[in-house]
Formats: structure tokens, sequence, C-alpha cells
């Protein structure tokens, strides 16, 4: 019996690490403080018109050169290392990895974020992910600074990587995913996206309408930016920022792999049982 692969999706920023990636190390190496660097980000935007995931990743660019700081691909990776976790954040993934082994469950982790992937790439849990989607620049092949965004995600284009999982097209830049398919190499009941907030509820919804798992993801101090997305129907399910073994988002997604390995054994036996009937009337005739 071949075993049922499951999906979890994270966003990063205050879904797996307590506040945005680039507030740890890279704010600080501008000599601003993540409120000066946001709200210059914000003016951008409303001055030019400009989308605010572009804003950034120009704010970036644009403040790394007046400030004389070689913003390069490698210094951006060892930024990853000052990246802060929730708790229990960094043995989740083998943990959750050996109990949905136990269940007979393929577990597979995605990141889909409006980061920084350079960033992400540097962080001691980057290799846990089958694959990483972030925001990336393209770097001049001489100076290797960035000078212009390579690939960006904002909130509703993270919606996409929901199908290219479930269809196991894991090319960003592969437009088979708008094909018909009839088979998918993980169905949509096996999906499991975490967020934090509103900017993920595009997914959240997408995951909780097919028959996923949607897991709002709260600090102690946030716990009311929840609430809404409970009452609204948009996620199924609300846990405080807590990883470690035996937290209540730990016994969600172990009943979640529970469900997901009982279902799977369920559509096995109606299938065994279905060819054991057609078998037998195919013999009477």
């Amino acid at each position: 019996m071949k075993k049922p692969i499951m999906a979890i999706m994270y966003d990063f920023d205050k879904t797996l690490s307590t506040t945005d990636m680039q507030n740890y190390a890279f704010i600080p190496a501008l000599g601003m403080t993540p409120d000066e660097f946001w709200g210059a980000t914000g003016e951008f935007s409303k001055k030019t018109g400009c989308e605010r995931i572009l804003s950034y990743m120009w704010m970036m660019i644009k403040l790394s050169k007046e400030k004389g700081i070689q913003c390069t691909q490698k210094w951006l990776n060892s930024l990853g290392k000052e990246v802060q976790y929730y708790p229990g954040v960094e043995t989740w993934f083998k943990r959750i990895n050996e109990y949905g082994k136990s269940k007979g469950v393929r577990v597979e982790h995605y990141l889909v974020s409006s980061g920084t992937k350079e960033i992400i790439d540097g962080t001691s849990i980057a290799k846990e992910f089958k694959k990483i989607y972030g925001c990336e620049f393209y770097y001049d092949p001489e100076t290797k600074l960035p000078i212009w965004p390579k690939f960006a995600i904002n909130y509703t284009q993270k919606t996409q990587y929901f199908f290219r999982i479930s269809k196991g097209i894991t090319n960003k830049t592969d437009d088979s995913v708008n094909n018909k398919t009839v088979s998918r190499r993980i169905p949509y009941e096996n999906m499991v996206y975490l967020g934090d907030g509103m900017t993920d509820v595009p997914c959240m919804v997408l995951v909780k309408q097919n028959n996923g798992n949607a897991i709002a993801i709260y600090s102690k101090k946030e716990q009311g930016n929840v609430s809404s997305l409970l009452r609204g129907g948009r996620v199924n399910f609300a846990c405080l920022a807590d990883y470690s073994e035996n937290s209540d988002l730990d016994k969600t997604m172990k009943l979640i792999i529970d469900k997901i390995s009982i279902n799977h054994t369920l559509k096995c036996k109606e299938e065994e049982l279905l060819k054991k009937e057609m078998r037998r009337e195919k013999s009477a005739k």
C-alpha cells in the first residue's frame, strides 16, 4: 500500500520567526530601526504606487547602496543565522516527520514567503524544507550586488503554490501548473497551511475550502488578531506560536496526521472491496 503524502506549507515571518526576518540584522546594519525602514517602504509605495513587496525589495537595494553596504547574496545568506524562532521550531520538523512515519504518512515541508529568500537560505531550518519559495534578487555578474527583483511573491500570489505543490510542479516558472490534472501527487485534503494573520488569508481560505487544514499562528501578545479568522470561518484552527512537543500546535498537527492516515486506510479498503466485487461479478458471467 503506497504511503500517503502530506504537505505542510508555512509562511515565515511571525509564523516561524518572532518578527520580520529583515529586522534581526539587515535593518540594524543600515543604522535604522524596523519602524524607520518599514515606514520608508510604506511611504515609497504610497508615493510611487509601487506594489508593497517590490517596494521593500527596492528599498533594500537603494539603502544598502546609500550606506555603502556590499549587499551580496553571500552577505544576505549570513544574516540568516541571526533569525530567532518561536519555541520548538528547530526540533519541530524531525518530530513531525517521525510521527508521520509512525502513522504511515510521508510528511513534506514547504516554505512560501514574501520575505527575502537569500536570508531564509542562511537560516538553520532551511534544510528542513523540500522547497523554499521567496522573494529573490538578480545580481550584477561583475559586482555581485542586487540590481533588480528576480522573483517576488505577494500575498495573493502565494495561492499558486497550493496548486503547484499538489500537482508536484515545484519549478516556480513552469506554466504547466495551469493544465487540468486528473491525478495529484498530494490531494488537497492532505495539505496544511500555517500563517500568522491577514496577509495569509488568501492561502488559508483556499486550503480550507478545498478540505485541507488552515492554522492561524499567534504570539501571546497578538491573540486577538486571529480571533476574527476563526469567527469568519477562514481557518480550521488557531494555535499559540509554540512548536514544542505536546504544545497545542503539536497536538493539532498530529491529529491531522492521524486523520490523513485513517482516511487513506479507509480509501484503500474501499478500493480493495470494489476490486473484489468486480472480480466476483466477472467470474460469475
